[in-house]
């Protein structure tokens, strides 16, 4: 049953998922995108104006059916919003923004279309449409997560996945600033009414806090997993990631190793290898 699973995740992908969030599943599976990634569809109850959040890949049909779906429920897409840059779920901006004729917001420069950004503490308003910009670096240095308060969501990208858990991007990502933001979002499931993970990959989870709490146990694990690795003499990423992630798909290896060499950086600036 999905309840004993870590965030309680949905049965199915795709579809609406909160009175203002529709999502469109990207065709791009693979063991790194699981299902495809998740392009969002943001909108006001009534509004006739939508939000798109995270394009996805240069895949014309799914670009489309974005738009598509936008038209059938009477909007028309204001603005992009990207939570990071990576190409699943960034690469295809570009050609949606001249789709739509609409600017492309994100925290990296590299990635706008248009002058403005976005950076934590950021409030966007669409059509009524509220939605909290949360710096929330680790997978990358420029992951965001967008809060829809009226809902109790987040959109996490890449940062809480709807199944499994995500890598830490090394050297771009680091451990330090991906611990710190899943403590930040950890308040704000317990303390600030937020319930619901719209994530970048896999199924919508009912249970945030539950998530979170699973990604900081599942991280402190790993962290010690690592660090007793090196006390027994494995010394390079590649020799750590065969230790501890014997059990894990080797087609998940690479990605592996980008953490491992993460969590390397973050026991040696912490003195503890």
């Amino acid at each position: 049953m999905s309840g004993l699973l870590p965030g309680d995740p949905a049965a199915e992908i795709g579809g609406g998922a909160t009175p203002r969030a529709f999502c469109v599943l990207a065709p791009n599976a693979s063991p790194m995108t699981l299902d495809g990634t998740n392009t969002w569809l943001l909108s006001e109850p009534g509004s006739d104006l939508a939000v798109v959040i995270d394009p996805g890949p240069l895949h014309e049909g799914h670009l489309r059916r974005v738009i598509d779906t936008a038209e059938q429920q009477g909007k028309r897409v204001a603005l992009t919003l990207l939570t990071h840059g990576h190409h699943d779920h960034a690469e295809g901006a570009a050609r949606f923004a001249e789709l739509t004729g609409t600017g492309v917001h994100a925290l990296d420069p590299a990635h706008r279309l248009g002058s403005e950004g976005l950076h934590g503490g950021q409030v966007v308003e669409v059509g009524g449409l509220e939605i909290r910009v949360v710096g929330t670096p680790g997978h990358t240095a420029d992951s965001l997560t967008f809060h829809l308060p009226a809902d109790g969501a987040i959109l996490t990208g890449d940062t809480v996945l709807g199944r499994g858990t995500t890598m830490v991007a090394h050297p771009d990502g680091t451990l330090g600033d991906y611990l710190d933001s899943l403590r930040r979002l950890h308040t704000m499931a317990a303390e600030h009414g937020v319930r619901t993970v719209l994530p970048g990959h896999g199924p919508v989870l009912a249970d945030a806090l539950g998530a979170v709490d699973y990604y900081l146990a599942h991280r402190a694990n790993r962290l010690a997993q690592v660090e007793t690795a090196v006390e027994a003499g494995y010394r390079t990423a590649e020799q750590v990631v065969a230790r501890v992630y014997a059990d894990v798909d080797r087609a998940l290896w690479p990605a592996a190793e980008l953490s491992v060499r993460a969590q390397l950086r973050y026991l040696e600036d912490h003195g503890l290898i």
